[in-house]
């Protein structure tokens, strides 16, 4: 929990210090790079999810991993404090352009309490699901050590049986909704700037979804449309990831 804790407070200061101060400068001196600078993020989504989906298929994985020896537990924690908190920059920064995005309209003080709103609310909901991820083991066996009726006993062990599984999954959902994100952000930043081909036959294959399968047309639509942005997201990831890992190998350059 203090780990969190300090990437929690990173965080917020990425929001109000940096990214919010910037965000009003820009949609008031220069409104037009917000859509560039949203697509960057996106792509570095697709990246991010393109280089999990590498790993799963069995590609070599980048960076420090979980099975690396720690030396130093105070420099460990440090060092996987400022990654984490150099990561949510750039995701911050993401969240900050897309309610930028919603508000470019308002008025300046408007944009400015808004966006602190969300830098504020969207903090404090992903990080404290977070902290409850990662006690929930511990409230599981509070449960099974500390209290004697059945149900308290049965809800313990559930949770303790659960939280493998529930990591997995947020493991899957978390890729998968990168790819899509990105994906999606990519394909509508390209019709905004006037590149609507890949906005045009995602929306054509929706609709024709969405008109052939009656009642459900609203939700199958709406995952065929999500499933083409993810592999939109997918194919321009794995472009990134090669670019960033094999061409400077291929150029006898180290990709680090």
């Amino acid at each position: 929990l203090p780990i969190i804790w300090q990437i929690a407070k990173g965080s917020l200061k990425n929001k109000l210090l940096i990214l919010l101060p910037a965000a009003l400068v820009l949609s008031e001196f220069l409104p037009a790079v917000i859509t560039p600078l949203l697509m960057l993020g996106g792509l570095f989504l697709c990246y991010e999810g393109a280089e999990k989906v590498i790993e799963k298929l069995g590609g070599a994985k980048h960076g420090e991993t979980l099975e690396d020896p720690i030396e130093d537990i105070a420099t460990f924690e440090k060092e996987r404090i400022s990654g984490a908190i150099r990561t949510d920059f750039i995701l911050s920064a993401e969240i900050m352009a897309i309610a930028l995005a919603e508000v470019a309209d308002q008025a300046l003080v408007s944009r400015e309490i808004i966006l602190a709103l969300v830098a504020v609310v969207i903090t404090a909901a992903v990080y404290g699901v977070v902290a409850l991820i990662v006690k929930m083991d511990d409230i599981g066996l509070h449960l099974v050590e500390n209290r004697s009726t059945a149900f308290e006993q049965k809800l313990g062990r559930g949770l303790l049986h659960a939280m493998p599984r529930l990591l997995t999954t947020l493991s899957v959902v978390g890729t998968l909704a990168m790819l899509w994100v990105g994906g999606h952000i990519l394909v509508d930043g390209a019709k905004k700037l006037g590149f609507k081909p890949p906005y045009e036959a995602i929306h054509a294959v929706e609709h024709a979804v969405h008109e052939a399968t009656g009642a459900l047309g609203g939700v199958l639509g709406w995952l065929t449309n999500s499933t083409l942005s993810g592999v939109v997201g997918l194919i321009l990831g794995t472009i990134v990831a090669f670019a960033i890992h094999k061409v400077p190998a291929m150029l006898g350059k180290s990709a680090h």
